[in-house]
């Protein structure tokens, strides 16, 4: 398990509800835990994301996804959280308004962070909203990020896409050459869960209860433990788009 003390101040920025639960909430519980400042971004609310339009009508979507995700963050101890404002979760292939994009650069400059967290350029599952926020963080990254800061793109390794991938398959989770893979020996942060962080991301997951339920019903908590036990980034590089 990396010493999530190396990243030191962490900002994480994404584009839904529940993104940086999946990719982050391991490394954000246990830099908590260390004393570390850890400050969350969502771009949109996640309006658009009813899996049951009978139990969570879309108009109701922002409210509800937005209690979920404080909700999931309070469980994880992580105290700083940002909406931006204006972007708004359509349709997971629209693009984002490009309002988003000045808010992130004034994030960072705010935070000051010493590592970023985000999608990479694929946007991990190839949709449009991951791959703007990819675009604006790392625009930021560049311009405003202080000498020595650092940026890491979410990605997965060989080990995730062999055992997991199939079985969300029916989720539509993935585009079309997605996930990325990254071989083990390449990541920059390859950080397992300890049993702490581990059921505190799981419990922070559950806390979203309007999308987890199908994945709970295929993988059961234990299977969930089993593939969210490990969150991998890349660091980026200036060949990065």
């Amino acid at each position: 398990m990396q010493d999530t003390a190396e990243l030191g101040t962490i900002l994480g920025v994404w584009a839904h509800p529940d993104d940086d639960i999946f990719c982050s909430a391991g490394v954000m519980a246990t830099a908590v835990r260390g004393g570390q400042r850890v400050v969350d971004v969502t771009a949109t609310r996640g309006e658009g994301g009813s899996m049951d339009e009978e139990r969570w009508p879309p108009e109701s979507m922002a409210d509800v996804r937005t209690k979920e995700l404080l909700r999931s963050l309070e469980i994880l101890g992580v105290r700083e959280h940002r909406f931006l404002e204006g972007p708004v979760d359509v349709d997971m292939q629209e693009h984002l308004d490009e309002a988003g994009a000045e808010q992130v650069r004034a994030i960072v400059q705010e935070v000051d962070p010493d590592t970023i967290l985000t999608f990479g350029p694929d946007g991990m599952t190839g949709h449009q909203g991951h791959k703007d926020v990819s675009r604006w963080t790392t625009d930021a990254f560049r311009t405003v990020a202080k000498p020595g800061a650092r940026l890491f793109y979410a990605t997965q390794t060989p080990a995730f896409v062999d055992e997991v991938v199939p079985s969300l398959e029916q989720f539509n989770i993935f585009l079309p050459g997605t996930p990325p893979v990254t071989q083990r020996e390449d990541l920059g942060i390859d950080f397992s869960c300890d049993d702490e962080a581990l059921a505190l991301k799981l419990s922070s997951l559950e806390a979203h209860e309007s999308q987890i339920e199908g994945l709970l019903e295929v993988f059961g908590e234990d299977g969930l433990r089993r593939f969210l036990r490990d969150e991998a980034y890349r660091e980026a590089t200036p060949e990065d788009g």
